[in-house]
């Protein structure tokens, strides 16, 4: 009742007036076009600066016009209706140098850092053709070249296949340099010659350079450690670090904290003390144990230790940083899950465990330091009973409507219908047809709740549900083509998804004729639980004219929900194979 009312709802809006759903006006992208998404009664001509646009058969449009730079006016008429939308197109690029002078906010470091002694430090700064640049810190002066440097798009150009890097076109004067001088080493001061004439500028930030023979520690305090690549949350993450996992300070920027193993973290999840020694501890036996669901495994530590973790098809890969065996006596029974267990001691400070499992698919894991002991929970594969009329029986399976709330709407279709609210309507539908095949079904939100995707997260892992999906409709960014991008994505974060995803995009894509928007690897929140395998799925584009009226047609919708019921169920059934 529920999706066909929602959907009734979406199709009687297209009797509204003229209307721009995106962008609203006055809106500012970097982007070279724009899409307007919008609506008009089907009969008649729509027309956009004189220009009469394509629409669907329900009268919604998505025309991509290019911008230049600075206030482009776009002015829809339908019949005696007018509406004028301005988009301001502002550069990407930093802003450029003005006369005798560094460009402004173009100094690096631009916020305090601290490095080891005879550790690199590099500096930049845009500045005019020609001009001389150097940098001055503490006792050396070093000199800045110009560069020719490539940019590369943001992350979310792949969505758009506009992914290439691109020539920086910008003035970039770069230079490293070293230092043995400890403590902190202030301001360094830029020094700009051009044409006979000298600037001098500090750069923001300070520069520390640390003590070899005085320690800082830290200790992990949050739920979950947050661990990157690089210092800024545009770094990749790596495997998240356990409440109290401790670890020696070997650099800083702003508030990120380098750690020595290579990751970076974040100051609010961590507390800092001086140490005489770094963290690092040895390891000797090793105990497994079976549980009812799960296979746990405790590694004794004088430490809590940096971790990573490696999933293969059939292998689970844990490494213990700043760790060194003293290894003898491993216990491992035969396992339901595990076949044996590997291990070896990979660097000086690096201990590699790995487990060969005895099935392809894993159905997730969990870490956490039980004092100084590192626990490691492998979940064993559900009990699928046995039962023709319902297959899923004894599974239990996370079912999360994307947004909700008032103020996250998600992506909006012509007509201004929500993504909320169609992601709602297919849950239950999905819902409803699961239960009718044995699972037990659990919801995030039953109706418009506001969930934060965290909120969505913990649920994931305290009802340790045997799969968890969440259920999404698609956009774009600016620079995309709204009117001719369409189809089924599908996201994954960790290995032990990716044939859950695989299996469910191309069901849905070959069952119901739908386009394929591809399969992606992608760092979400609703992807990224390890407690089980964690699917997103992008159904169609809400922007798109036509998909959107496929969207909201309530046939289509039931057809759709028992094509997920029915490849969630054959999945599960390839799995145990």
């Amino acid at each position: 009742m529920m999706m066909g009312m929602a959907g009734t709802a979406a199709i009687a809006q297209t009797n509204q007036p003229l209307s721009v759903v995106y962008p609203p006006d006055n809106h500012e992208t970097t982007a070279n076009q724009i899409f307007l998404i919008g609506t008009a009664p089907a009969e008649g001509e729509v027309q956009v600066n004189g220009e009469a646009i394509a629409r669907s058969p329900a009268g919604h449009f998505a025309p991509s016009l290019p911008l230049q730079l600075g206030e482009n006016v776009f002015t829809l008429r339908y019949q005696d209706q007018e509406l004028v939308i301005r988009v301001n197109r502002v550069s990407a690029d930093p802003p450029a140098p003005v006369g005798t002078a560094f460009a402004e906010g173009s100094l690096t470091p631009a916020v305090d850092i601290s490095r080891q002694p005879n550790e690199p430090i590099c500096f930049s700064a845009i500045a005019p053709t020609n001009a001389t640049v150097s940098v001055s810190l503490g006792n050396q002066t070093i000199p800045l070249l110009l560069q020719n440097t490539t940019d590369l798009p943001p992350n979310s150009a792949v969505l758009t296949l506009q992914n290439q890097p691109v020539t920086a076109t910008t003035n970039t004067y770069q230079g490293c340099g070293a230092t043995t001088q400890m403590g902190n080493l202030g301001q360094p001061q830029f020094e700009l010659t051009l044409n006979g004439e000298t600037v001098r500028q500090q750069a923001p930030g300070t520069v520390e350079i640390l003590s070899p023979v005085q320690f800082q520690v830290v200790e992990v305090t949050a739920a979950s450690g947050t661990a990157r690549t690089g210092p800024s949350t545009d770094h990749s993450r790596l495997t998240p670090l356990p409440t109290g996992t401790r670890a020696t300070v070997t650099g800083r920027e702003g508030e990120w904290y380098r750690l020595d193993y290579g990751a970076w973290i974040r100051a609010t999840e961590i507390q800092i003390s001086e140490s005489p020694v770094p963290p690092r501890s040895l390891i000797r036996s090793i105990r497994a144990e079976q549980l009812s669901d799960r296979t746990q495994i405790t590694f004794p530590l004088q430490v809590p230790v940096p971790v990573s973790v490696n999933q293969g098809s059939d292998t689970f890969t844990l490494t213990l940083h700043n760790t060194t065996a003293q290894t003898d006596t491993i216990l491992l029974n035969d396992d339901p899950l595990i076949e044996r267990l590997a291990w070896q001691q990979i660097s000086p400070d690096q201990i590699q465990y790995t487990f060969q499992l005895k099935t392809k698919q894993q159905w997730g894991y969990e870490l956490a330091y039980e004092g100084t002991s590192l626990v490691l929970s492998l979940r064993h594969p559900p009990e699928i009973a046995d039962n023709r009329s319902q297959p899923l029986a004894g599974i239990s399976i996370l079912l999360d409507p994307g947004h909700g709330g008032p103020e996250d709407l998600g992506s909006r279709g012509p007509t201004g219908y929500p993504e909320k609210e169609i992601n709602l309507v297919m849950a239950n539908l999905i819902r409803d047809r699961l239960i009718a095949r044995g699972a037990t079904v659990y919801m995030t939100r039953e109706g418009d709740a506001d969930l934060y995707p965290q909120d969505r997260v913990d649920l994931i892992n305290q009802l340790e549900p045997a799969i968890a999906l969440s259920i999404h409709y698609n956009a774009l960014p600016d620079s995309g083509d709204a009117a001719n991008t369409a189809g089924i994505g599908t996201f994954w974060y960790h290995p032990q998804a990716h044939s859950l995803a695989v299996f469910l995009h191309n069901h849905l894509v070959e069952t119901r004729d739908r386009p394929s928007y591809g399969i992606f690897w992608n760092n979400l929140a609703l992807t990224r639980p390890s407690i089980a395998p964690s699917v997103l799925l992008e159904l169609g584009f809400m922007i798109n004219p036509t998909e959107f009226e496929w969207i909201v047609d309530p046939e289509e919708q039931e057809q759709l929900a028992e094509a997920i019921a029915a490849g969630i169920t054959g999945w599960f059934q390839t799995s145990e194979e």
